[in-house]
């Protein structure tokens, strides 16, 4: 075996700092659950004794915390006054939950993902799959968290952008929300439209019940409905639009699921589906900066998700807009069109109608 020395360096190198990135995700949590990022939002530059008096935490637990993070550049370090800052950009992904930007509640969902590796391993060996629900549920928490900041800034824009949906749903229109999970989506958009009436689905029990609170909590639920219910088979018929957010790659069946929505649609009506950004051919999604995050997503959680249900199409959370396409076309609809949005830099949104 001949090694190549700068080569084994280079791949030392870039294993070390993985190392390290995953290291810092406990840090990070820490800084939300004893308020850190919070306390050093806004404040400018501060002493790990300002950090400390401001949280009632241990002085030089803080002050190592702070190094950590330091290095890791999420905060600025000041050597001649030993202070360090929290950038009004960095306080926007890390000391808020409610940003469009915010980041931080994602960071806890990678105890599922570890928790669940002798699972995915199995299926590995199997070839079986898993469900959502069957995950550790700090995953549907991650996912919420990370779902609800981009859909309250971003949701009502991607309507807007449809051909005459948003308008419909002004003067009062049904809409259907296809894997509705905890109900973010749903929820959302009713609150943009409140002469609506929608209804989520999903086949997960603990979810729908988790978005029935979340609807009675808003005070929603005279518009708001949510049931348990197969893609393939949700009741219903008339609506207006029926939205696939975030989820139609998750499906066993995602042909037979657009072509049920097509047959409950009203005339005229539309379907929106919502997918990660993808390219269609994987050299080209080396530059995408979420991709290596989806590709990890989709080994562990969206093709086992897939290969649970029948058909085990898995498309995988990467799936592209051309494959994404073809399924769309497969179910049946004759006009498929790529919505263009500066609100989805990390979607991708089509307009699909009959």
């Amino acid at each position: 075996m001949s090694i190549d020395q700068s080569r084994l360096e280079q791949a030392v190198g870039t294993v070390f700092s993985d190392i390290g990135v995953s290291l810092g995700g406990p840090l990070v949590v820490l800084g939300d659950r004893l308020g850190l990022w919070a306390a050093m939002a806004g404040a400018g530059p501060v002493t790990p004794r300002d950090v400390a008096a401001r949280t009632g935490t241990a002085e030089r637990y803080v002050r190592e915390w702070l190094c950590a993070m330091a290095v890791a550049r999420y905060v600025e370090y000041d050597a001649a006054s030993g202070a360090f800052t929290l950038t009004d950009e960095m306080a926007q992904v890390l000391a808020t939950h409610d940003g469009p930007t915010s980041l931080i509640g994602v960071f806890p969902g990678l105890i599922a993902l570890w928790h669940d590796v002798d699972l995915v391993e199995r299926l590995f060996r199997t070839g079986g799959g898993v469900g959502w629900g069957d995950h550790h549920p700090a995953l549907n928490d991650a996912q919420e968290n990370f779902t609800r900041p981009m859909y309250r800034a971003a949701f009502e824009s991607w309507i807007e952008a449809l051909d005459g949906v948003a308008d419909r749903l002004r003067r009062g229109a049904r809409v259907a929300d296809v894997g509705a999970g905890r109900g973010v989506s749903t929820i959302v958009l009713a609150e943009a439209y409140p002469a609506s009436a929608f209804v989520g689905f999903d086949i997960d029990a603990p979810s729908v019940t988790a978005a029935r609170k979340a609807a009675a909590e808003t005070g929603l639920t005279e518009r708001v409905s949510f049931e348990v219910a197969d893609a393939t088979a949700f009741p219903g018929a008339g609506y207006d639009l029926i939205s696939f957010t975030d989820c139609l790659h998750d499906l066993g069946d995602p042909v037979a699921a657009a072509a049920h929505a097509r047959s409950a649609l009203a005339p005229d009506g539309t379907v929106l589906v919502v997918e990660p950004l993808a390219a269609d051919r994987l050299e080209d999604d080396f530059a995408n900066p979420y991709a290596r995050i989806g590709y990890a997503i989709s080994t562990l959680v969206c093709t086992p998700s897939s290969l649970a249900q029948p058909g085990a199409r898995a498309l995988g959370t990467m799936a592209g807009e051309a494959r994404v396409r073809r399924v769309l076309t497969d179910a049946g609809y004759g006009r498929v069109r790529r919505v263009g949005t500066d609100a989805a830099p990390l979607n991708i949104l089509l307009e699909a109608r009959p």
